[in-house]
């Protein structure tokens, strides 16, 4: 899959398609149905599907000292998008200079000028421009006068509420699991460079893959059940410790998952670690031996969980 920016004429190949527009963030359920619903329209019409996304998150512009919350990287997004069938990665360099544009500016020199869209598909509730000044019915006005079909997609609901990206995050932070997994149709996983660490995991039988949180959201601090991707195709199992390290000194936060029947190195490469279920609240222990008895009993309630999450 192509990703390609959207402050640049598209290549030719890919102009005239459809677009599927919005943040995506997550990619839930609701996502989904847009971006289905715009692969479907761009097949109907022959011509080529991308999605659009925003980098970053108009939220972190106007906000830039808020605490972290992205629920994907744009790498994660590009891979989910092509899984689902698009063609092409639109990125919005979220700046000044995007914001600045209103609704019909965006629509005339973006959407119509850099891109040539057909068909623009996008949530009930999306809105764009300056100020916010552009919703559906603004984009499905300049539509018709610019000569390209709009649709907004309904709402997805789940349990009766809306799902959302917000209604994940809320699940996260509670370390709910399964909710999150359940509106995403995935376990929420965090992609990261292995790092160089102090290395006492290794030195106490219990080796682990250090990972930077970065721009992810927090999910609830703890010791959690989880899946990891491997460079080469592998999954495994293991037991992850995300936080602060209460037990040791410095405090770091970090992504620390050691991986069952793992003895090599994965310094430097990137991986992906899918957090299953939430084990237990992080703790600071006295000693070595108290903090190894607990590693040694969160690895087994981890496989247990991990066993029968398979047999499910």
């Amino acid at each position: 899959m192509e990703r390609l920016s959207g402050s640049v004429r598209v290549p030719d190949h890919l102009r005239g398609g459809v677009i599927a527009l919005g943040n995506f963030d997550g990619f839930h359920i609701g996502h989904q149905a847009v971006v289905g619903r715009a692969i479907a329209m761009a097949r109907a019409m022959g011509v080529p599907a991308l999605v659009a996304t925003f980098d970053p998150h108009p939220v972190r512009h106007f906000k830039p000292d808020i605490a972290p919350f992205r629920l994907t990287t744009l790498d994660q997004r590009q891979r989910l998008f092509a899984e689902a069938g698009a063609d092409a990665m639109l990125v919005f360099d979220f700046d000044d200079q995007l914001a600045a544009l209103t609704a019909e500016e965006f629509v005339t020199e973006r959407l119509v000028g850099l891109i040539g869209a057909k068909g623009v598909v996008t949530g009930e509730d999306f809105t764009f421009g300056k100020m916010r000044g552009g919703n559906v019915d603004v984009l499905a006005a300049l539509g018709r006068e610019h000569g390209f079909e709009t649709e907004a997609v309904a709402p997805v609901t789940a349990d009766g509420e809306v799902v959302s990206s917000s209604r994940i995050r809320d699940a996260l932070e509670d370390g709910d699991c399964a909710t999150a997994a359940r509106l995403l149709t995935r376990p929420f996983a965090i992609q990261g460079v292995v790092q160089h660490g102090d290395k006492v995991g290794r030195t106490i039988g219990f080796p682990t893959a250090n990972i930077a949180m970065g721009p992810y959201l927090r999910p609830r601090y703890g010791i959690y059940a989880v899946r990891g991707h491997l460079p080469d195709g592998r999954i495994v199992g293991g037991a992850a410790n995300l936080g602060i390290r209460p037990s040791f000194d410095p405090p770091k936060e970090l992504l620390e998952p050691h991986f069952f029947d793992l003895s090599e190195s994965l310094y430097d490469q990137v991986i992906e670690v899918e957090l299953i279920h939430f084990l237990r609240p992080e703790a600071k222990f006295d000693g070595l031996d108290a903090l190894i008895a607990q590693i040694a009993q969160d690895c087994a309630d981890a496989r247990r969980v991990l066993a029968g999450d398979q047999a499910a």
